[in-house]
């Protein structure tokens, strides 16, 4: 049941989605993460226009059918490489495809890609327009509030615009700007200060965009607070340390019926499709590292932590240490 195929419209609104973080976000986060909650709206991580074109594509481009919905979010910024991949992506299945001006690491902006865009608004809007054209499914933009010195609201209201101009309607907004010098990417998820007032004012000027905010959302209440004011949540290091934060937005979010599932019944959900990957050799450690926050806060959160982190990357790890680690949480 895990693994069926999902249909959804191309419509339908990210009310509640998770950031896509570099090695965070693989198919096998995204796995996890969809035995958790059924509607809550997944991102890849972000994969650069080479390495779609000249790489190895499935291994960048590859998913499972039960991550839908789903968006692959892509970095470039050359317009025609970039609606040749949206188009690549369409066929793939991806129910979206984003672009990343937000990224803010050194590699990333050696290739011209992520947050150095933002000084480009133009050409941004060259790229939105190149993928539009190219595909039926959504292309959405995801920024920050500014860089470097451009970094005003006067800055980030005259960006949205020129967006906004050439038919951009779906943006989700790092309510942080970003420095692409004296920081590091980690140091640029928490050092600039976070500007929700500025996300929720865009949504006023903007009425018809579909509007979601990022950057420190930990709790219900953040994500509470901020749907008052605009139109989607987006996660991003929460779900992925306390991923059972998700547990509750089919519920609190889309009227559904709560999933009724335990932390341990989340697990052993996904023994039958981890089984079937070790089969084909991949190894354990690589599927199940991204669950370690599962029980955060738990008692024998820590021991099943250790248990996984000491022994599934050995050669010949299998399930058994999954049930070990699970054992340390019911003693």
């Amino acid at each position: 049941m895990l693994f069926s195929r999902i249909s959804y419209l191309s419509t339908m609104k990210r009310k509640i989605s998770v950031a896509p973080m570099m090695d965070w976000t693989t198919k096998y986060c995204r796995a996890f993460h969809r035995a958790i909650s059924s509607e809550v709206y997944l991102y890849t991580e972000m994969v650069t226009t080479g390495a779609i074109l000249l790489g190895h594509r499935e291994r960048f481009l590859d998913f499972f059918p039960a991550e839908h919905p789903i968006a692959l979010q892509l970095g470039g910024s050359d317009p025609h490489d970039l609606s040749v991949c949206a188009k690549i992506a369409e066929e793939w299945g991806y129910d979206e495809v984003n672009l990343n001006v937000g990224c803010p690491s050194d590699r990333v902006q050696a290739g011209k890609i992520g947050a150095c865009l933002m000084a480009e608004p133009d050409l941004v809007a060259r790229c939105y327009m190149a993928m539009t054209d190219s595909v039926s499914i959504p292309i959405s933009i995801k920024s920050r509030i500014g860089i470097d010195d451009l970094d005003s609201w006067e800055y980030f209201q005259t960006f949205v615009e020129k967006i906004y101009n050439q038919g951009c309607r779906d943006l989700i907004v790092h309510a942080r700007k970003a420095w692409l010098t004296g920081l590091s990417p980690k140091e640029n998820r928490n050092v600039p200060p976070l500007k929700y007032d500025w996300v929720h004012k865009i949504k006023q000027l903007f009425p018809d965009m579909d509007i979601s905010i990022n950057g420190g959302v930990a709790t219900h209440q953040d994500i509470a607070q901020h749907l008052a004011c605009v139109d989607g949540v987006m996660i991003g290091r929460e779900a992925y340390g306390n991923p059972w934060l998700l547990k509750e937005v089919d519920a609190l979010y889309y009227g559904k019926t709560p999933n009724s599932l335990s932390r341990e019944d989340v697990l052993r959900s996904l023994y039958p499709f981890w089984e079937s990957e070790l089969s084909k050799g991949v190894p354990l450690q690589r599927m199940v590292r991204h669950c370690l926050g599962l029980f955060h806060g738990i008692r024998g959160g820590r021991q099943f932590r250790r248990i996984i982190s000491e022994k599934a990357p050995k050669k010949a790890a299998g399930i058994e240490v999954m049930e070990e680690a699970l054992k340390a949480i019911s003693l």
